[in-house]
Parts: structure tokens; C-alpha cells; sequence
């Protein structure tokens, strides 16, 4: 009899687990629903700040549209005159690896950022490459943690764990603790761990406004790193929830024009 009811509290045990890894991814999907758009074009100011609180400027205009299961994004800087016409595209597929491409004036020319570069510094900011889209669901293991309170706000907290080295390696980080507010889903804070798994980057995401469509957008984005001193903010100057932006536009060949 003790072993049945031993037994028994073991299959119990597994179904809880198998449970809470299940309702964790399903949190982080919602989440990534919340805030998905099918097109937009918006004007934004990057201040990248240094340690000692002195600050660059960037201006970015930036384009997303959506074509059959396939979300596109070109990204554009419009000043300082140093940066001006530094462009990035990227293709967000939605079961395999983001495609992105950088194009430089300076070289005339475009090229393609491959997976290792993903982690690195999105223009001397302490953004990511990989910050620039939504991160393949897949890529990640998911766990709910102890549930906490943002800002007065009941949050569940969810840890990514990259599933193996090699996508580690890609993102930048061993793992990831979101903070996603329980009513709305709505990632208010996410903590980026290095891969000697020491805590580097923590990110606040603010100002959330509802559109028309049903879906959020934050207004403020900002970024510190906790080993070196700086941190970016990025604010949303203006947005429109469309785009008249056609497919070609979106595509590489563009990028050299």
C-alpha cells in the first residue's frame, strides 16, 4: 500500500512539473501575442549613455509588415550625419533562425549578420542584435518561478534557458528571468544573464499604450549593463499602427540602392 501511494505521489509529481513548464512557455507565447503587429512605422531617439552620464544621440525610423507567416523589419538611422543611413533588415521566421543584414554606408554595401553575431552590440548601444526581434520560441526551455511584484503589479516570473550551447552562444546569454505582469502579459522587466552566468544586462520596458487593433506597444525601452556602467534608452517619437510599405522594400537587394 506504501509503495502504491509512493508511486502514485511520483506520477503526481511528474504531471505538476510536465504542468508548470507547459503553463511557462504558454505565459511567454501570450506575452509575444500581446504586443505582435502586423505593420507598423514608427520614429524613435536612441541615447546611448557612458558611465559618467555623457550621452550619443541616434535617430532611427523603423518599419515592420507582416507578409504570410513572415515579419519584416528595416531599420534606418537618420542622424547624426556619422550614422545616417545605417540600415538593418531583418526576417523573422517564425519556426527557424531570424535572417538579418546590415547595410554600411561607408562600405557602400550590405552584408548578412550571421548567428554569432546576433549577441553583439546593436550600434554601440547596450541593445543586442537579437534585441531587434522577437526571439524564436523554440530556442528556449521555460520555467516558472516564484511569482513577484513590478512596480506594484503581480507579475509571473518565467526563466529561458537557450536549449543548447551553440544558441547560448548566439543570444549572448546563458538565460533570461522575465517579468510579466499577470493581467495583461505584458513583459515589464527581463534580466539577461551572461554565459558565465553572472547577471549583465537588465532591461525596463515602460510606457505601454493599447492600439486600436487590441495589441501594446512600449514607448520606453532602456537597457543598462550592470558590469560595465552604460545604459541605452530608446523612446518612440511617433507611431503609426500601418504601412504602405510594399514587400520589395523589405528585401535585400534594397539595401544597396
Amino acid at each position: 500500500m506504501i509503495n502504491k501511494i509512493l508511486f502514485i505521489g511520483t506520477i503526481m509529481l511528474l504531471l505538476g512539473l510536465g504542468s508548470q513548464a507547459q503553463t511557462a512557455r504558454e505565459i511567454i507565447s501570450k506575452s509575444n501575442k500581446a504586443i505582435e503587429t502586423n505593420a507598423m512605422e514608427m520614429l524613435s531617439t536612441l541615447n546611448i549613455y557612458n558611465p559618467k552620464g555623457d550621452v550619443r544621440v541616434r535617430q532611427i525610423a523603423t518599419a515592420t509588415k507582416k507578409f504570410g507567416e513572415v515579419s519584416k523589419t528595416i531599420i534606418r538611422f537618420t542622424a547624426p550625419p556619422d550614422v545616417t543611413g545605417t540600415t538593418m533588415l531583418i526576417h523573422d521566421y517564425p519556426n527557424r533562425d531570424d535572417d538579418m543584414w546590415i547595410y554600411l554606408p561607408a562600405l557602400r554595401k550590405s552584408r548578412r549578420i550571421v548567428s554569432s553575431e546576433k549577441g553583439n552590440n546593436f550600434m554601440g548601444s547596450e541593445f543586442t542584435n537579437s534585441d531587434m526581434s522577437v526571439p524564436n520560441i523554440d530556442d528556449f526551455d521555460y520555467k516558472l518561478l516564484s511569482k513577484s511584484i513590478i512596480e506594484g503589479k503581480a507579475c509571473y516570473t518565467i526563466e529561458s534557458v537557450p536549449k543548447n550551447e551553440q544558441i547560448a552562444g548566439n543570444y549572448g546569454t546563458k538565460r533570461k528571468v522575465s517579468y510579466i505582469e499577470k493581467t495583461n502579459f505584458l513583459a515589464l522587466k527581463v534580466e539577461h544573464y551572461d554565459l558565465k552566468n553572472q547577471l549583465k544586462r537588465e532591461q525596463i520596458i515602460a510606457d505601454y499604450r493599447k492600439h486600436d487593433n487590441g495589441k501594446w506597444f512600449a514607448y520606453t525601452m532602456e537597457m543598462k549593463n550592470l558590469q560595465n556602467g552604460r545604459r541605452s534608452v530608446l523612446i518612440v517619437d511617433a507611431f503609426q499602427n500601418s504601412s504602405t510599405m510594399t514587400e520589395e522594400q523589405f528585401s535585400p537587394a534594397m539595401l544597396d540602392r
